[in-house]
C-alpha cells in the first residue's frame, strides 16, 4: 500500500524553529539589551540606572575626537575593503590559471588568513620597529640603508601601516571567495567566446565579472562587516594613540568603556556602529541585486 505523505503549511516553520530560537536568544536578545542600555544611565562602576533619553548619544557625538574617529573609520573600511577586493580578484585570476606549482601558490596565499590578527599585527609591529625591527636590519645588512629609518614618524603613517596590514590579511579571504566563483564557471562559455573572437578583456568584462558577481557580493558584504568591527590590528599597534588619532569606531568605544570607564557613551556608539553597518550592507546588497535584475 502506498503511503500518502501529508504536508502541513506549518511544517517548514517547525524545522526552522530551533534556528530561530537560537538566533533570538544569542543575537536578537543581546542586541535589544544593548539598545536598552544606550538609553540608560550607566555609572563608572557599571551600575545601570534609569532612562536618560538621548544623553549618551549626545555625549558621544559631541566629543572632540568623534569626527576624526569617524573619518578614520571611513578611510579604514573603504581602503581595506576596496583595495583588498581589487587585489584579491587579481590574485584569484592568477591562481585560477593553469601553471606549475599552483597548489603550492594557493597554500602560500592562505597563510596570512590562517594566522590570528593579533599575531599578524604583532609581527608587523616588530618588523617596522626602528631599533630592532627586521625591516631595518635587513636593509642595513644588505647595504641598501646606511642608518636605521623611523618607519613610524607620525600618527598618519602609523594609520597607513595599519590600513596596509588590514589589506594584507584580508586579500586571502577575497581571493578564495572569488576563486570559488571562478571555478564554478563552465569553461564552454570561454571556448564559445574565443571562437567568436573575444580577447582577454572582453571575456573579463562580459563573462567573468557578471558570473563571479555573486561571490564578490558575498565577500564584499562580509568584508564590510569584518573590517568595520576589526579590533586587534589597531589596538595591537597603536591603541588609538596619540589621543585617539588612530582610533576607529570599534577601538574608540572600547577605550571609552574600559579605559575611561564611560560605558554610557560607549554603548551608544556601539548602537551607532550597528545601524551604520546595517545601512551600508543593506544598501550594497540592494544596489547589487537591482543591477543583476536589470541585466
Amino acid at each position: 500500500m502506498n503511503q500518502i505523505l501529508v504536508r502541513h503549511k506549518w511544517e517548514p516553520y517547525l524545522w526552522l524553529l530551533p534556528s530561530l530560537l537560537l538566533m533570538g536568544i544569542f543575537v536578537v536578545y543581546p542586541i535589544g539589551i544593548v539598545f536598552k542600555l544606550s538609553f540608560s544611565e550607566i555609572s563608572r562602576s557599571g551600575m545601570v540606572g534609569g532612562f536618560n533619553g538621548l544623553s549618551n548619544y549626545i555625549t558621544a557625538v559631541t566629543a572632540p575626537e568623534f569626527g576624526s574617529v569617524m573619518l578614520n573609520t571611513l578611510i579604514w573600511v573603504v581602503s581595506v575593503v576596496g583595495i583588498s577586493t581589487l587585489l584579491g580578484f587579481i590574485v584569484a585570476l592568477v591562481l585560477n590559471a593553469e601553471f606549475r606549482g599552483r597548489k603550492i601558490a594557493r597554500s602560500i596565499v592562505v597563510f596570512p588568513w590562517a594566522a590570528t590578527l593579533v599575531v599578524q599585527a604583532s609581527m608587523w609591529k616588530y618588523i617596522i620597529n626602528i631599533e630592532y625591527g627586521a625591516l631595518n636590519n635587513t636593509l642595513l645588512n644588505t647595504g641598501i640603508l646606511s642608518r636605521a629609518v623611523n618607519w613610524r614618524p607620525s600618527y598618519i603613517i602609523d594609520f597607513a601601516w595599519e590600513c596596509g596590514i588590514g589589506i594584507f590579511v584580508t586579500v586571502p579571504f577575497v581571493t578564495f571567495c572569488v576563486l570559488a566563483g571562478l571555478q564554478s564557471i563552465d569553461l564552454s562559455y570561454y571556448e564559445a567566446a574565443t571562437v567568436d573572437g573575444a580577447g582577454f578583456w572582453k571575456k573579463l568584462r562580459h563573462l567573468t565579472l557578471p558570473l563571479v558577481r555573486p561571490s564578490l557580493t558575498v565577500s564584499t558584504v562580509l568584508n564590510i562587516i569584518y573590517v568595520f568591527n576589526s579590533f586587534p590590528i589597531i589596538y595591537t599597534i597603536t591603541r588609538g594613540a596619540p589621543a585617539h588619532k588612530t582610533d576607529t569606531l570599534v577601538t574608540y568605544l572600547y577605550m571609552l568603556a574600559f579605559s575611561e570607564q564611560r560605558k554610557g557613551p560607549a554603548t551608544a556608539l556601539s548602537v551607532v556602529g550597528f545601524v551604520i553597518l546595517c545601512i551600508c550592507a543593506g544598501a550594497y546588497m540592494i544596489i547589487t541585486m537591482r543591477k543583476e535584475d536589470a541585466e
